[in-house]
């Protein structure tokens, strides 16, 4: 069994002050992804014993960043998706394994006023011929921040938020372009009417509490995966980010 964890940590030197080390070693998971690790080479030395780590830094400072850690020694490590327009902030990892991929994403934010919206479409169209490319040689997952809320279940508050990044059309619409290439929406198909469970929450207005959020954290799996898929959740209970961490088990 295989258990992978994706977490959203907005910082990672941050979480590293709320507790994070505690959070890993006590979710002991096979494959534990981040995203917004915010981080340049040598900025922090994080260690876990048993586990090898594999960092994808942008080239701005402080800024998005991917790291895998590992109990699993990968075939092969790659970093970005091999499109010079898409590959300088540090948004992908993959790992290949003996009988799938493994792919930590943090999709970009179509961002205030949509201003990177068209951009965000290009991405969509090259991340999804990636993904396809990789799951013709053999079974995906891929886990990350995909920034959108595919469905009206997926947010507390649908009808004032659309057309807002995260659940404009275009976005939603893509998503739904990669299920139908072929890929799982790994929570919906263990539980496809589960409503009020989000990943992320803003940190104004007292979301969290209220439990004022949106569910863009996501494991996706290629199709033939699917007779192997055991559970996924989403950890609400584990604070230290405005997102909380996500989880996949696989035979």
């Amino acid at each position: 069994m295989y258990k992978f964890i994706s977490w959203n940590v907005n910082g990672l030197r941050a979480v590293c002050g709320k507790g994070f080390a505690d959070i890993f070693t006590e979710m002991d998971a096979d494959f534990f992804c981040l995203q917004e690790t915010k981080l340049q080479a040598g900025q922090i030395d994080l260690d876990f014993l048993g586990y090898k780590s594999f960092w994808n830094y942008a080239d701005k400072k402080g800024y998005s960043g991917t790291a895998i850690f590992t109990k699993h020694e990968p075939l092969s490590v790659s970093y970005g998706i091999g499109i010079d327009e898409h590959d300088h902030e540090g948004r992908v990892i993959t790992l290949e394994m003996e009988d799938f991929y493994l792919v930590c994403v943090y999709v970009p934010n179509a961002q205030d006023g949509l201003k990177r919206l068209d951009y965000r479409m290009k991405w969509e169209d090259d991340f999804r011929a990636y993904l396809c490319d990789l799951a013709a040689k053999k079974g995906v997952v891929v886990c990350g921040d995909l920034n959108v809320a595919h469905k009206e279940i997926d947010l507390k508050n649908p009808k004032t938020n659309r057309m807002n990044p995260g659940f404009t059309d275009q976005e939603r619409g893509q998503f739904t372009n990669l299920l139908d290439a072929g890929f799982i929406d790994t929570f919906r198909h263990f539980y496809p009417d589960q409503t009020d469970i989000y990943s992320w929450w803003s940190y104004r207005f007292q979301a969290r509490q209220k439990n004022i959020g949106w569910r863009i954290d996501y494991f996706v799996t290629s199709e033939d995966l699917r007779d192997r898929l055991v559970d996924a959740k989403i950890h609400t209970e584990i604070f230290g980010s405005d997102h909380c961490p996500v989880e996949l088990t696989m035979k």
